[in-house]
Order: C-alpha cells, then structure tokens, then sequence
C-alpha cells in the first residue's frame, strides 16, 4: 500500500514502513508507509494546486463523483467489507452495513447537493444584500480505527461537495478500507489532490494536520485529550475545528419499557463492533421494579454471544482492534474483582481455546453492583464491558444519566409519552434516542455537548460546517 498524494502513489518521504495486523490473527495484512511531516506538507500543496478548479465546479458537478463513487463502492462491497473486517476485526456482516453505509452517505450529499444555495434580500435603505456560501479551502480528516469507512463519509461527504480540498489521515491500525475507497473516489472522477492519503502516526501526521496554516478546518474524531491538544494546535491559525469525541452514553429502561426489546436494544447498543463505539451505550440504569427480570434475561443473552473471527460464520462479535484496548478492558474488569465491588455475571475474561490464542478477543461482560463512582460508570470505556445500575425512579435515572462529563449520545426506553418528553428535555446529549440506540442515517446531524465534542457532522448541517459566509450589498 501506499500514500495518495496529487493522485500519484507513493512512499514515505522516510522510506520506512508499518504492520497492518488482523487483529484475531495477528498477521500482517499489508505494509503501509510510515509518513511524516514532510509528507502532510506534499499533501497540502497538492490540495492548495487543485483548490482553484475544484471550487468552481458546480456543487451538482462535484456531487456527481461521490455519487459515480456510491455505485462502485455498492459493486465492490464484498471485497471491501472483508478488508474492513481483516485489519479492524468486525464481523464481516457488520462489515458489509458499514460499507454500505459510506456508500449512503456520498449519495446523501449527492442529493443533497441539488438544494443548495445562499440567501437574497432587498433592504430598504441599503440595497441588495446577497450571502454567498464558499468553501473554506484545504480542509484535514483525521479518521479513527473503530468505524473507518462511515467516519470517512462523515467528513469527506460535505466537504468535497462544498468545494473543499481535503487532506486525510486514517487511523494507523486500520488505513486499508480507507485508501481504498480514496482509490474508487479517483475512479470516478475526483481529481488529483482533491483527495490526499497520508498514513502515519498521530503525533507527527495529526499533528502536523492539525498545525499546518494552509489547513483551514480539522475535522478529528477520537480520544478527548488527543481532541483538546488538536483543538490547542489548530488555535494559533484560528482554524475551524470539529470535535467528535468520547462518550459514556446512558440507557434508561423505565419500568414500563418492552423488556424484549430493550434486552435487544442493549445487546446491538453494547456490542456490536466489540463496544468499540462512542455512541455505544456504556451505562445501564434500569428500574427496580423490572430489574430481576430484566438482568436475568440480559445475562443469559449477553452469555450466547458468539465470539471469534469476524470473517467465521455465525460469530456476532468480534475481538478489539488493538492490544491496548484489550489491556484497557482487562484491567477494568479485573479492578472490580480485586476490589469486590460488583458482581461480573457474564463475561470477564479472554475465552479459551486455540481459535483465540492469536487475537485480541475478550468475552462479552455484563456487571451488576458497581458502585456509582466506579471507573465503568465515569469514563469511556472502549469494549464489550457493561455495567447495570437498579434506580428508584425516572429521577433518579435522569440525574445518574447526566453526572458525566461526557454528553455524547443516550436512549430512553419507554411506552410513556410524558417520560418521552421529559426525557428529550432534560438529558444532556446531543443525540437522544427513543426506544432504540446506534442507529444514525446520514440525515441526522451528529455531536456531543459538555467535553464530547464541538460541532455537528451528518446531515444538512454539515455542509455548513464546511463553507464560510460572505454578505454582499449592492447598490445601484
């Protein structure tokens, strides 16, 4: 594998190279080339020489591609799905719905491209006052290894069709699916350093993404820390900046709540893609008046999951991508048991068995009993690991839901329409949903509130997230 520079594949400036590994295997996949900062300062002078044409295009014109681009992604979504699968872990099914779903989100802003236009007014006095939007210039992505492909759509999507340039990095443990779909945006008709590839690690290609004066907008979504220094580094350009950061998101199940369902909502809200999502919930407060029932049917639903490679049949989850997020998790479970604060009633372990050997695998875990302070209930934790909290109440679950630091996303669940409203009013997200979880279309704008993020992606709104204002009047 290589850069994507100016359309043009090349190495690294450095020459040297890193290990893409499957993560339920541990082999290497493929090469990839070690960037640096001279590679970002290629990339962006690529992006700068192609701004000019690229941005007077007409946003129909520009749309075109990334809908030229959705048709073939759709025909090569097996072999994509399987790469996806093979460098971040996922099943190959959830593969397929994430390849699916970049190939939905060029659509999306492809239709969306058709609507777009800025405002007209006389005002008496003055004149006619027009308000253009324009592109902002050279814009970064810096893309995460949990959800690649859908994260990449995010942020490429708005930006190419505003008539931006973009600079890209993609995580160093999972840049395959993304270079290659950089490679089918190439076919179909984005022009050479419209889209730029640079692999390598944060400190130096991040970096260098989030400091570069050429650059006038980061998109970033990861860690919170990694996010408040690409917030410092972006500051001293004034440079636009969108957040996507972590999240520690609440699951209410009031005690009127569908128990069926709302076992089902945990299940796809925790554990899909190994609980390697922000908005995966992360905290399970549920009523006491159903809570033996509904524990006992969770804990034996949580215990049937299937673990294993993701490309196998019949396996629903499967392992983390990297060895420290394994380490991570392994050391908040085992916490509990050294502190005999919480009763581990599924899970808990790396499973045995020579299929598991080689991989990063953990067991799906479900723990009741932790105490409210609990690292499991107050920061992000990245895996398969849930812990259950039993409340008096509706009040008491909303104020439990909102004692974080995090505001990212959360799910109420209930067939009671004052709760409903009591719900969406007062939890601090900034997505809220009703009866579900995870689930976000491309129509739906995305972010968190409190120190899970600034600005939205997804949605119409993204767009202007990726444009600049300008106010003419005119008087004759």
């Amino acid at each position: 594998m290589k850069m994507l520079i100016n359309g043009e594949w090349r190495d690294a400036v450095s020459g040297k190279v890193f290990s893409v590994q499957n993560p339920a295997t541990g082999d290497v996949i493929e090469e990839a080339p070690l960037g640096g900062e001279e590679d970002v300062r290629s990339a962006v002078e690529a992006a700068e020489e192609a701004f000019a044409d690229w941005s007077a295009k007409s946003q129909r014109d520009r749309a075109k591609v990334l809908f030229f681009a959705a048709v073939e992604v759709r025909h090569r979504n097996t072999d994509l799905a399987a790469l996806l699968t093979a460098e971040q872990g996922k099943p190959i099914r959830e593969a397929v719905d994430e390849i699916n779903g970049f190939a939905n989100i060029l659509e999306y802003y492809h239709a969306l491209s058709a609507s777009g236009r800025g405002e007209s007014q006389t005002l008496k006095g003055y004149g006619r006052m027009l308000v253009r939007r324009r592109p902002l210039g050279i814009c970064g992505a810096i893309i995460p290894w949990n959800m690649p492909a859908i994260i990449m759509g995010w942020k490429i999507g708005p930006a190419l069709v505003a008539g931006n340039t973009v600079v890209l990095k993609p995580a160093r443990t999972a840049p395959l699916t993304c270079t290659r779909l950089a490679e089918i945006l190439g076919g179909a008709g984005l022009p050479p350093g419209v889209l730029n590839v640079v692999t390598g690690p944060g400190e130096t290609v991040g970096r260098e993404i989030a400091r570069h004066p050429s650059i006038r907008k980061v998109s970033f979504t990861g860690e919170v820390e990694t996010g408040k220094q690409v917030a410092l580094d972006a500051a001293p350009a004034l440079k636009r900046v969108t957040l996507e950061l972590g999240g520690s998101d609440p699951m209410i199940v009031a005690g009127d709540a569908d128990i069926g369902k709302a076992v089902e909502g945990v299940i796809r809200g925790r554990y899909y893609n190994c609980g390697q999502v922000c908005t995966a919930v992360k905290r399970l407060y549920v009523d006491e008046s159903i809570a033996d029932e509904f524990v006992r049917r969770l804990t034996a639903r949580v215990g049937a999951i299937a673990v294993g490679n993701g490309m196998d049949r019949g396996v629903e989850m499967g392992p983390l991508n990297n060895r420290a997020g394994l380490l991570r998790v392994a050391g908040l479970v085992e916490d509990v048991r050294e502190r005999g604060e919480g009763e581990i009633v599924a899970g808990g372990r790396v499973p045995e068995g020579e299929r598991y050997e080689r991989g990063l695998f953990f067991l799906p875990t479900l723990i009741t009993g932790v105490p409210h302070d609990s690292p499991l209930f107050s920061e992000e934790v990245f895996g398969p690991v849930l812990p259950v909290a039993t409340v008096s109440g509706f009040d008491e679950a909303l104020a439990l839901a909102n004692n974080s630091r995090y505001g990212l996303g959360a799910s109420v669940w209930t067939r009671n329409a004052d709760l409903i409203a009591r719900a969406t009013e007062e939890l601090e997200a900034g997505i809220v949903w009703v009866n579900q979880h995870l689930k976000i279309p491309p129509e739906v704008p995305f972010g968190g509130t409190k120190e899970s993020g600034i600005g939205r992606e997804n949605g119409s709104r993204a767009l202007e997230e990726y444009m600049e204002d300008q106010a003419v009047l005119i008087r004759l």
